[in-house]
């Protein structure tokens, strides 16, 4: 029990009446103990511990860092913020915090980390888990937790198919979107035949099922998909084979992503890939790898994003504010985070707690027209945010107009085809 006591003039404690408890204290300590079960909230729901705690796990040390890293934590902050200053004394959660964890891109340290988090640091969401495999390990823990997890970073399907559980949203990209925009439109221009590397573990694996598919409804043919090590800086054993398959590859599909994608590009380059007729396709590139590499390096390569920081006016602005922070232009994952964060508080503020069966309630089949999001819509099926998707093509410098301004969108996928269908093998 949580006693008020009284201060005099002096500081001191004023003496208390022996068998004598004032009006006002036992109202004061009524209240205390009317919220024992949940801190008061603006909106007169309940919040646990009297806070809401959103926990960013990521890789903030190694080949995924520089696409996602402390830059998704920051984007969650601006999150919080912008939180704050739009509902003020109304909030829900009158108390919100960002905490952090690093999972070094494996499944064993994603699945601790994520116990810790809900566990040890009270964590009400965990957010983002770039690396398809550590996503899948905290999905399972949400679920067995019972806990929020909204994955951003990562871009197996199976999170929302056969993996899929009632605590668990998929935010951002999939595999299905990329190879839906890259791989059909390649093919359809032309590029029949594909040699396709992918890093060998889930990501890897799902991105190559669904590039094959791709390619093959749009009249292709995959000659060959080699797994590569994961994480790996050595591709001449893949890059040296291309030009001599049979039929020779029009294209070679690298599936890799952050720093492996960095190295497997300046490989290609050295080998004069593109010289002898074998052109590169990205299934997954961000704004910080064509960074690492100059425009360049890339110019002319198509690939599928799901943002672009000067697509528009508004995802323009959100991105000064995140530069103005940062000192970088923000990626695709890093704006999805900080949208995927604020659309959980609007769940927390919606319901007026964060009581997770409720706050899934909430997210289930909400509209997101935001900054990231266009023609958004969080399905109740699955808990897969589809949206509006874009083809890009890498800028040479020549046509780089500002700093960071190195992607061209050819066209607009609309939510409605650049996602698949929910999976049957999905039960929430």
């Amino acid at each position: 029990m949580t006693f008020l006591v009284r201060a005099t003039a002096s500081g001191r404690p004023a003496p208390r009446r022996r068998g004598v408890v004032p009006s006002l204290a036992l109202a004061a300590a009524g209240a205390l103990l009317a919220g024992c079960g949940g801190g008061p909230a603006g909106a007169g729901g309940k919040i646990s511990d009297g806070k809401v705690v959103l926990a960013v796990l990521n890789d903030q040390s190694a080949i995924y860092a520089d696409l996602s890293g402390r830059g998704s934590i920051e984007a969650v902050r601006m999150a919080v913020a912008d939180y704050k200053a739009k509902y003020g004394a109304d909030a829900a959660a009158d108390k919100v915090e960002v905490i952090a964890a690093d999972h070094q891109n494996k499944p064993d340290v994603a699945n601790s980390k994520a116990q810790e988090l809900y566990d040890r640091r009270q964590a009400d969401v965990i957010l983002d888990v770039p690396t398809s495999s550590a996503a899948l390990a905290v999905a399972t823990v949400a679920k067995n937790k019972k806990k929020v997890f909204i994955d951003v970073g990562a871009a197996t399907t199976a999170l929302t198919g056969a993996s899929c559980n009632k605590y668990t949203f998929h935010y951002g990209y999939n595999s299905y979107m990329l190879a839906h925009g890259t791989g059909t439109a390649l093919t359809k221009d032309g590029a029949k035949n594909w040699y396709v590397v992918y890093p060998d573990y889930a990501f890897g694996q799902d991105m190559q099922k669904t590039f094959t598919n791709a390619v093959q409804k749009a009249g292709g043919n995959v000659v060959k998909a080699d797994p590569a090590p994961f994480p790996n800086d050595n591709f001449s054993t893949f890059l040296l084979k291309a030009p001599g398959l049979n039929p020779k590859p029009q294209v070679l599909g690298t599936m890799q992503a952050g720093g492996d994608l960095v190295n497997l590009v300046k490989q290609y380059n050295e080998y004069k890939l593109r010289d002898k007729g074998v052109s590169l396709a990205a299934g997954l590139m961000f704004l910080t790898d064509i960074h690492s590499l100059g425009p360049d390096a890339m110019a002319g390569t198509r690939f599928t994003d799901a943002w672009y920081w000067n697509f528009d006016a508004t995802s323009r602005a959100w991105a000064d504010k995140f530069q103005a922070k940062t000192g970088k232009r923000p990626t695709s994952v890093q704006a999805a985070n900080y949208s995927a964060a604020l659309q959980y508080l609007e769940a927390v503020q919606r319901g007026g707690t964060d009581n997770s069966d409720d706050v899934v309630k909430q997210l289930e089949g909400a509209k997101v027209n935001d900054m990231f999001s266009r023609n958004g819509t969080i399905r109740a099926q699955d808990h897969l945010l589809t949206h509006d998707a874009y083809l890009a093509q890498v800028k040479p410098s020549k046509e780089v107009k500002e700093p960071w301004d190195y992607e061209k969108i050819l066209t607009t996928i609309p939510a409605a085809e650049a996602f698949q269908q929910p999976d049957p093998a999905c039960k929430l």
